[in-house]
C-alpha cells in the first residue's frame, strides 16, 4: 500500500481551544508517506469551533468540512465522517489533546505491511507513556472490553479506545446507528460479525486523558449504554 491515502475523521464538539493544535499535529504526523485527508465533522458546537474548523480548511487543502446543524452525538458525527472519507484507510482522531498523532506509524504499520483490515490502538497495552487519573474509569473500560470480547470472540484490551483504523472498504460496508459514545461497542460487534471476518490487530499508544474540568465529555450514563451496546450488537442477528 505505499500509495495509499490516508483518511483523518476528527469529530468535534465545542473544541475551540484545541482544535488548531490538534489539526497541526495530525498535519505534522503524516511520516507514512501517506497522501493525507482530514475530514473535521462539527456536531453543533455551540463555541468557535465552527469558525476555527473553516479557517483551517481555508489554509490547508488537506482540510473537508462537514457541519452538523444540531448536535447530535460522537456516533453521529463518525457516520458522517466515515461516509465522506475518501482515503484508503479511515482513522478515528478526537478533537481534543488526549491522543497524540504521533503514533499514527505504529496504528498504520500493519496495513501498510498488509496484514490487518483493521487496527484498534490500545491505552492498556503497555510500554507507553500514559497520564495518571480515574481509578473507575479503567476499572469501567476494562469490564466493558471483556463483555465485549466474551460476545465478539476478540481478545482487544481496549474496546472504547478512540483510536480505531480501518480499511475504507471495511468501516463504510458496515450501517452504524449509534448516536453517542455507543458507536465504540457497536463498530466493534459489527466488524467481528463480518465476514469474512477483517484481520484486527492491535498495538500500544500513548495518552494524556483529560479530567472532566478540562472538558472531558464521557460519564457514568455512557458506560451503562455500552453495556447495552454490547448486548444489542452481539445478540441481534
Amino acid at each position: 500500500m505505499s500509495q495509499a491515502r490516508l483518511s483523518v475523521v476528527i469529530p468535534c464538539y465545542n473544541e475551540e481551544k484545541t482544535l488548531d493544535s490538534i489539526v497541526e499535529r495530525v498535519l505534522a504526523a503524516d511520516r507514512c508517506g501517506l497522501g493525507l485527508e482530514i475530514v473535521i465533522v462539527d456536531d453543533g458546537s455551540k463555541d468557535r469551533s465552527v469558525a476555527v474548523m473553516r479557517d483551517l480548511a481555508a489554509r490547508h487543502a488537506e482540510i473537508v468540512v462537514v457541519e452538523h446543524g444540531i448536535n447530535q452525538g460522537k456516533g453521529a458525527a463518525l457516520r458522517s465522517g466515515f461516509a465522506r472519507a475518501r482515503g484508503d484507510i479511515v482513522l478515528v482522531q478526537d478533537a481534543d489533546l488526549e491522543y497524540s498523532p504521533i503514533d499514527y506509524p505504529k496504528l498504520l504499520k500493519p496495513f501498510l505491511d498488509g496484514r490487518a483490515d483493521v487496527v484498534f490502538g490500545s491505552r492498556f497495552k503497555g510500554g507507553e507513556e500514559t497520564r495518571v487519573l480515574y481509578f473507575w474509569h479503567s476499572v469501567a473500560n476494562r469490564v466493558l472490553t471483556l463483555a465485549s470480547n466474551m460476545f465478539t470472540d476478540l481478545n482487544l484490551t481496549d474496546m472504547e479506545t478512540c483510536y480505531k483504523a480501518f480499511r475504507r472498504e471495511v468501516i463504510q460496508r458496515i450501517r452504524l446507528v449509534e448516536n453517542r459514545f455507543g458507536i465504540e461497542p457497536e463498530i466493534t460487534a459489527k466488524i467481528a460479525r463480518l465476514t469474512p471476518r477483517p484481520r484486527v490487530y492491535e498495538v500500544g499508544i500513548s495518552y494524556s486523558g483529560r479530567t472532566y474540568e478540562e472538558g472531558k465529555k464521557i460519564g457514568w450514563r455512557d458506560g451503562f449504554r455500552a453495556l447495552y451496546c454490547i448486548l444489542r450488537y452481539n445478540l441481534a442477528r
